[in-house]
């Protein structure tokens, strides 16, 4: 099959480095608008073309599928016109800049009986598959809470926020985890180096379940810190993407309420037990996420990251937007996830 990368940009060489590694893929085409970003391309991959037409890429018949690594605002329209194309698609995330965009990019893969991808990589983790693994057979029990915490030293985008930079990773990881969308949002940022721009946001999403997320994030701050506690009722799991080894530990803890027997009795328990760190494989996610792309595409199968995916996300990221130029809680309508 001969796939087309529109995009080499920071994000770009990393989806071609993995998608060359595929056994299905014949050829490549890499296309961009910048002719040095095409030459470094070029010497770092000999293998792939090249080309600054993205014309050229749509009228390429042999072209099976296209990869979109462009920035965030361009996705809703060169991504329809790579559907209305008769093209397969992956879209880096987030799937538009508005849900009416991804409703769209939704619709024409409908209409045209295409593949749609969205890049939400940690989807494809196995730190998080365990964890999803852990939550589905109950292991911690009923969950109460989720406190998800990402931040760093940049890198400050000119057309983008650090909502929509970095929050799209964190609610793919709440969706996926809890088989559910936020029923409310309310969220608070400020822009402190680039003004309109905020850099720091700090996001309350409450599930239909009654779950209760706290998300995080930053381009300002003085390390980077990648970690989430998910806490149950009888368990507790915290996840800390930073850790070389054990990313992931169940700790066996928690309290217990006895309802009182007698007028002014009050009584808590606190259980303190072991400390697991449970064996993760070593796959490399941005690979696994180019695997089952490329399968999706030759066997017509449905993406587990599709575009009904992307538009829970999108949907969840305009509510934050709103809440914060409102200063509100926004209500999202019931979704299926």
């Amino acid at each position: 099959m001969r796939f087309a990368l529109v995009g080499a940009g920071y994000w770009g060489p990393n989806l071609l480095r993995n998608l060359l590694l595929q056994k299905e893929i014949t050829s490549v085409v890499v296309c961009d608008r910048d002719q040095a970003r095409l030459e470094f391309i070029a010497e770092r991959f000999p293998r792939v073309e090249t080309t600054t037409s993205f014309e050229s890429v749509l009228g390429d018949r042999e072209v099976k599928a296209v990869l979109l690594a462009t920035p965030i605002s361009t996705h809703g329209t060169l991504g329809a016109q790579v559907l209305e194309a008769g093209k397969d698609l992956f879209v880096e995330k987030p799937l538009a800049t508005s849900t009416v965009e991804a409703e769209t990019l939704v619709r024409l893969a409908r209409a045209n009986g295409r593949v749609l991808m969205v890049g939400h990589t940690f989807e494809y983790s196995p730190p998080v598959l365990k964890t999803k693994e852990i939550i589905d057979r109950g292991e911690l029990g009923q969950i109460y809470f989720v406190s998800m915490l990402r931040v760093n030293l940049g890198l400050h985008q000119r057309d983008a926020s650090v909502i929509w930079d970095l929050v799209p990773h964190d609610f793919s990881i709440l969706m996926h985890w809890l088989d559910e969308s936020p029923s409310r949002i309310s969220a608070t940022a400020r822009d402190c180096v680039q003004s309109g721009i905020p850099d720091v946001a700090f996001i309350h999403a409450t599930f239909p379940s009654g779950v209760v997320a706290n998300i995080e994030v930053a381009w300002l701050a003085p390390s980077k810190l990648r970690r989430t506690a998910v806490v149950g009722a009888r368990k507790m799991l915290v996840y800390d993407d930073t850790e070389n080894i054990e990313k992931l530990k169940i700790y066996d803890q928690g309290v217990r309420f006895s309802d009182p027997e007698t007028f002014g009795e009050f009584q808590l328990s606190y259980r303190t037990g072991d400390i697991v760190s449970p064996r993760l494989p070593s796959a490399e996610p941005l690979r696994q996420e180019m695997e089952h792309f490329v399968s999706c595409v030759k066997t017509r199968a449905t993406p587990r990251t599709d575009g009904e995916s992307g538009l829970r996300i999108v949907r969840a990221l305009e509510a934050t937007q709103q809440s914060i130029e409102s200063g509100r809680p926004v209500d999202l309508p019931a979704v299926s996830s």
